[in-house]
């Protein structure tokens, strides 16, 4: 029962995420070892968006590691269980509550033994900045834990970068990037050199602009049109190898378009958006998430209202024209 709740949910979801992106790419899915256990080591860039996209568009049916507070509802609990989430707890959590991490990491250990997979977000948090941050080292902990726990076992990690062109609208792009897999073939002693043999990985998927003159790098790609999900693209033009600067588009029109004929979502987004959302990685979430529970009912309440005398013709109309808004929708970078 479980299992097929979670595949009907990440079925709804995943149609929900192509809704809300223009377009989702995956490269390097022959990377992915098949019958070994998996740890999948990737960055943080979009709050509750990157374990949904990476959740959605894999074979795997990886746990996911999130932090603990998100567990402190009893109802939110039971459900981010049900969906194969495990908390993880931090220093803020209290000192006290750091014990409880070695429940998660037994639950984690025998997911390896059975040749499953665990997704870690090794950066400790997230940022829309286009780089990768120095990772933790539970990750590492994991593997050298479930080996001493179970020798048989040789857990892979395997690096996964993603990007998106704009963290916070709709329509944007999101690439996703799978490295080859790194064999934990070293004592517990070097874990320190895994975590940097990882990191150095990441970084070879992603964009990573350094944090030096950090805005200026971002706004010289925007305002040329070059690809920021894409590394070549990128290191072509600050090289002076670019060949062509792209106008950068910007469809105005078509954005006042798609929130008139969606209003009453987006004057729930508009309620939710300041001061309630103290943290701009989550806007693109929350976009999502109303997107996700409500579009369905407005869209039913559409069809029905075509149905009736006087304004059907002006519903079927505002029906139509939504979901031609919707399907073409397409944002610039940010």
């Amino acid at each position: 029962m479980r299992a097929t709740v979670n595949a009907l949910l990440r079925f709804l979801i995943k149609v929900a995420l192509h809704g809300y992106f223009k377009k989702i790419t995956i490269q390097g899915q022959e990377n992915i070892p098949s019958n070994q256990p998996l740890i999948l080591v990737a960055n943080h860039q979009n709050a509750l968006l990157d374990p949904l996209v990476l959740a959605t568009h894999f074979s795997l049916r990886p746990h996911f590691l999130t932090r603990a507070s998100s567990f402190k509802h009893p109802v939110a609990a039971s459900l981010l269980r049900y969906i194969y989430m495990l908390p993880v707890y931090r220093m803020r959590d209290g000192i006290s509550m750091l014990a409880q991490n070695q429940k998660t990491f037994d639950q984690t250990f025998e997911v390896l033994r059975c040749k499953g997979s665990v997704l870690v977000f090794a950066e400790g948090d997230h940022s829309i900045v286009r780089n990768v941050r120095p990772l933790s080292k539970g990750f590492t902990r994991m593997a050298f834990g479930v080996m001493e726990r179970f020798p048989e076992v040789a857990p892979v990690i395997l690096p996964i970068g993603i990007q998106y062109s704009a963290h916070m609208r709709t329509g944007s792009k999101v690439h996703i990037q799978i490295g080859e897999g790194i064999p934990v073939d070293m004592p517990p002693a070097k874990s320190g050199l895994l975590t940097k043999k990882v990191e150095n990985a990441l970084k070879s998927l992603v964009v990573n602009l350094p944090n030096e003159n950090y805005p200026d790098r971002l706004e010289q790609l925007l305002d040329h049109g070059v690809d920021v999900c894409s590394k070549q693209e990128v290191t072509n033009f600050f090289e002076g190898n670019a060949q062509t600067s792209k106008k950068v588009r910007h469809p105005y029109l078509a954005n006042k378009m798609m929130k008139l004929l969606h209003l009453p979502l987006y004057l729930i987004w508009l309620y939710l958006n300041q001061p309630k959302i103290e943290d701009i990685v989550f806007t693109g979430t929350f976009k999502f998430l109303i997107g996700l529970v409500l579009a369905v009912p407005y869209y039913l309440m559409l069809v029905w209202l075509s149905f009736q005398p006087v304004i059907g013709p002006w519903a079927l109309t505002v029906l139509i024209l939504g979901w031609i808004t919707l399907l073409t929708n397409e944002n610039p970078q940010e």
